[in-house]
């Protein structure tokens, strides 16, 4: 990212930065991405899937797969949009974005906003063919009155679009989500999704602050329920030390701060599961040192976001050259 160019975006509120980002990448999609270069190929077989290289994007900045086209043009093997939920809602009050800076970290406290899995799904029928896998992430809306129909619907209407469904019952934004982690409710939304799916491969996005005995169980709800690999790990409610002003806000914390945290959650995760199911990394990756650390710990692929924000649009071409 130029150094111009980040100061416009930095001068503006984190979230209008944000929308900001979405419509530029949009309208670099629509004009056919002009001047991108070709993906870095270094094809890996996962979940029955053969993803053209080793790094994705995370859920959470195309929530409603508007920039699609524009996200694979950066590099990314695999675009995972969303979180979408059944209904359109606003998500929690505003502000809800915060940067920390000097901690190049983010905290997030959206609220699975987003206008509903029917609108994006619309978008994503649209579009011709993708240069990588399209993931779409699913949750349950906040009012509703059975989150496990709620994840089951989306996972049903998914799954024609979707290369992947991810499941998504680890932000900490949504009151009450996080429990569905824990058996037998995960066992209830992971078999009613399995029934869903079809032949779309499904994977499980588990939260940072699981402790070992939630992880163990978590994952043999996973191997019990055939997900396809787990996602380890989101945004975590955990504070260490952080310098900026926004460090006492509520929300999922994310980037930096989260790297040491989120390589030892995948080294854990290892030795529990066994080989029982691929794992892919996410969580403070902001270089492809830290992403040759990830795979070298044994994870499969890695996802990346926060560290769009500070390192620029340059960081996935440049993972992927690393891990080819």
């Amino acid at each position: 990212m130029t150094y111009g160019f980040r100061s416009a975006l930095f001068a503006l509120d984190a979230e209008k930065a944000h929308r900001a980002a979405i419509r530029a990448l949009a309208l670099w999609g629509s004009l056919g991405t002009p001047f991108s270069s070709e993906m870095v190929q270094s094809p890996i077989q996962l979940g029955g899937l053969t993803f053209p290289n080793r790094i994705g994007l995370a859920a959470g900045l195309d929530k409603d797969a508007e920039a699609i086209p524009g996200l694979f043009a950066l590099g990314f093997g695999a675009v995972e949009v969303g979180t979408l939920t059944p209904r359109p809602q606003s998500g929690n009050p505003k502000p809800r974005l915060f940067r920390l800076v000097e901690d190049e970290a983010v905290i997030n406290r959206m609220g699975f906003n987003n206008g509903g899995i029917d609108s994006a799904l619309a978008r994503i029928a649209k579009l011709g063919p993708r240069k990588g896998l399209l993931g779409i992430n699913v949750g349950a809306n906040k009012d509703s009155d059975d989150r496990v129909a709620d994840y089951a619907l989306g996972v049903g209407k998914a799954a024609a679009l979707a290369d992947y469904i991810t499941i998504n019952v680890s932000s900490p934004n949504t009151p009450g989500l996080r429990d569905l982690q824990s058996r037998p409710a995960l066992d209830e939304l992971l078999a009613a999704s399995h029934a869903a799916r079809g032949k779309t491969p499904i994977f499980l996005k588990v939260a940072p602050d699981l402790d070992r005995a939630g992880l163990e169980g978590a994952i043999q709800a996973a191997v019990d329920n055939h997900i396809d690999a787990l996602i380890v790990s989101n945004t975590t409610i955990s504070r260490p030390p952080l310098r900026s002003t926004h460090a006492g806000e509520a929300g999922g914390l994310s980037g930096k701060p989260l790297t040491e945290l989120s390589r030892a959650k995948l080294v854990e995760t290892l030795e529990i599961a066994g080989g029982a199911l691929p794992l892919i990394s996410a969580g403070g990756i902001d270089s492809p040192d830290e992403a040759k650390r990830r795979i070298d710990a044994g994870a499969a692929l890695v996802q990346v976001y926060s560290a769009l924000v500070y390192k620029g649009p340059g960081l996935a071409r440049a993972i992927a050259t690393a891990l080819a």
